[in-house]
């Protein structure tokens, strides 16, 4: 992936953060869009690029898409970011309901179209032996199951998937290829988090694990070893997918027999 440049919505963290030292480590420059300040150590790397965005703003996207031209187009886009909240229907609002709707679902297509001159751009420069822009829709196994109280998480994520759809019988045409990953549990600081806040944090722990035929629960680079992979020459007949990433979690049955 060397000299193309991906953009990556909350790259500094979480999932984001795997997806993004991924992408370094197969030779690609990345971009960071967050709230969030990056950390020392990608602050410091030459390779990393950053711009503030709240992508709950409506500008946010064309803002992004503004500051990637001047390093020369993406090649690459990751909309990662994301958030969850747990609340029961008969609990929640309107606005809490539209704030998830537009970080999760209208960001993500309206970020890909501010970027589509750059993308068409890029797939219109690629050889024979070279494919084109990828867009990948980081999703979740939310999109395709449930659990309780996440009406809108659930939601959001279902229309992450289907907008990948979409997209890549829209784009295909220009070059470019547009697919989904829909992730399990993925080890980090808001999931460690949540392990603690149960009232016996050992004992879910060791139920966490019994749902995962791997015998292990997910590290942000099991996601960002898919994104490399995708966003790779070897994944050019690929595209209008949706790609589970849990350990097997979802193919096991929940009865012990």
């Amino acid at each position: 992936m060397t000299n193309k440049l991906a953009l990556v919505t909350g790259g500094g963290r979480g999932i984001g953060r795997g997806i993004t030292e991924c992408l370094l480590a197969a030779g690609a420059k990345v971009l960071i869009a967050q709230r969030q300040e990056l950390d020392q150590a990608l602050a410091d790397d030459s390779r990393v690029f950053y711009i503030k965005a709240d992508l709950s703003e409506r500008q946010a996207p064309y803002d992004i898409a503004s500051f990637a031209d001047t390093l020369g187009g993406v090649d690459i886009l990751v909309n990662n970011a994301g958030f969850m909240f747990e609340q029961h229907i008969q609990d929640m609002d309107e606005a809490s309901w539209d704030k998830m709707m537009i970080v999760n679902l209208r960001a993500p297509v309206f970020l890909a179209k501010a970027l589509l001159p750059q993308l068409k751009a890029k797939s219109n420069t690629k050889s024979k032996t070279q494919h084109g822009a990828s867009i990948i829709n980081i999703g979740s196994i939310e999109g395709i199951g449930a659990n309780p109280y996440h009406t809108a998480y659930c939601g959001s994520k279902a229309g992450v998937h289907g907008a990948t759809q979409a997209l890549a019988i829209d784009l295909g045409k220009d070059g470019i290829r547009c697919n989904a990953i829909a992730p399990g549990w993925i080890n980090s600081d808001l999931s460690n988090n949540y392990i603690n806040d149960q009232a016996d944090p050992a004992q879910a722990h060791i139920d966490l694990i019994a749902m995962h035929p791997v015998g292990r629960t997910g590290e942000p680079e099991d996601i960002g070893n898919m994104v490399v992979f995708l966003a790779s020459e070897q994944a050019s007949f690929i595209a209008g997918q949706t790609f589970v990433v849990d350990g097997g979690r979802t193919a096991k049955l929940p009865l012990p027999f």
